[in-house]
C-alpha cells in the first residue's frame, strides 16, 4: 500500500501563488506515475498534471499550463504543484494521485492511489 497526504493549501488573493505537497510513504518502489487533480463544487474531479517518477517527464491540462509547474524530489518521496496567476476559477479540494503504472495520463480510473486532498481558495 501507499500513503499519500497534501500540504499547503489555504486561501490566496487572484493573482496570488501557492505551492501544495504530497508526501509518499509506504510501498512507494511501487509507483511509476504522480499526479494532481481538483474538484470544485459541484464538478466532477478533474485532472491538473502528471509526472514521471523515474524521469522529468510531466503532462498538464491545457487550463493550467504556463501557471502551474508540477516537480518532485525522489530523496524526500515529494511531489509539488507550484500554482501561480491564480485565478477564482482554480478554487478547489486538489488531490494528490500515484499510479502503479507507466502511463502519465489524465484518466482518474487509471490511478491507484488517493490522497485525502487540501482546498484551495482563489478570492477575487
Amino acid at each position: 500500500q501507499v500513503q499519500l497526504v497534501e500540504s499547503g493549501g489555504g486561501l490566496v488573493q487572484a493573482g496570488g501563488s501557492l505551492r501544495l505537497s504530497c508526501a509518499a510513504s509506504g510501498r512507494t518502489f511501487s509507483i511509476y506515475d504522480m499526479a494532481w487533480f481538483r474538484q470544485a463544487p459541484g464538478k466532477e474531479r478533474e485532472f491538473v498534471a502528471a509526472i514521471r517518477w523515474s524521469s522529468s517527464n510531466t503532462y498538464y491540462h491545457e487550463s493550467v499550463k504556463g501557471r502551474f509547474t508540477i516537480s518532485k524530489d525522489n530523496a524526500k518521496n515529494t511531489v509539488y504543484l507550484q500554482m501561480n496567476s491564480l485565478k477564482p476559477e482554480d478554487t478547489a479540494v486538489y488531490y494528490c494521485a500515484a499510479d502503479r503504472d507507466y502511463r502519465l495520463t489524465s484518466r482518474r480510473s487509471d490511478y491507484d492511489y488517493w490522497g485525502q486532498g487540501t482546498q484551495v481558495t482563489v478570492s477575487s
